[in-house]
């Protein structure tokens, strides 16, 4: 089933995230990350920080938090089966710390195919802000593999 164009310019509902030290630990840990602003608070604060530093990648997995978890899957009928995730990208314009509450306002911006439709791409772009300043925006492709293409 083809992805309607129609979605384009959709926003998909808000969610808030809190960050957490732990979380922020225990995500650095796992990319192999040793800077200690990222996991140790003493270190953070010496480096003129207000708490441990949020690391860059962190916000895609803040992300996918949301109770509903893929609910823009769900909302653009999307077969999960057909699913990749093509590509993500990040632009700052500010750090982010553990004891933030960040909030995530996505639009889907564009939905395309290649390859005579076999391949759709669903591309969102997602706000980050916390008490209203705008902290981050994430950009994301979603590949859609079309089965029912060139039958």
């Amino acid at each position: 089933m083809a992805l309607s164009t129609d979605l384009i310019g959709t926003r998909i509902p808000t969610h808030t995230v809190d960050i957490e030290r732990g979380q922020l630990r225990f995500f650095a840990k796992a990319i192999g990350e040793t800077d200690p602003v990222y996991s140790d608070l003493e270190a953070a604060k010496a480096a003129g920080h207000r708490d441990l530093l949020m690391p860059p990648t962190f916000l895609f997995c803040a992300d996918s938090a949301r109770t509903d978890g893929f609910n823009f899957v769900k909302f653009a009928d999307i077969d999960i089966r057909y699913v990749l995730h093509g590509e993500q990208g990040f632009t700052y314009h500010a750090m982010a710390y553990a004891g933030d509450t960040l909030t995530f306002t996505s639009t889907i911006e564009d939905i395309y195919s290649k390859k005579g439709g076999a391949l759709e791409f669903l591309v969102r772009r997602t706000e980050v802000s916390r008490d209203g300043e705008l902290i981050a925006e994430l950009h994301n492709s979603l590949v859609v593999r079309n089965p029912e293409a060139g039958k």
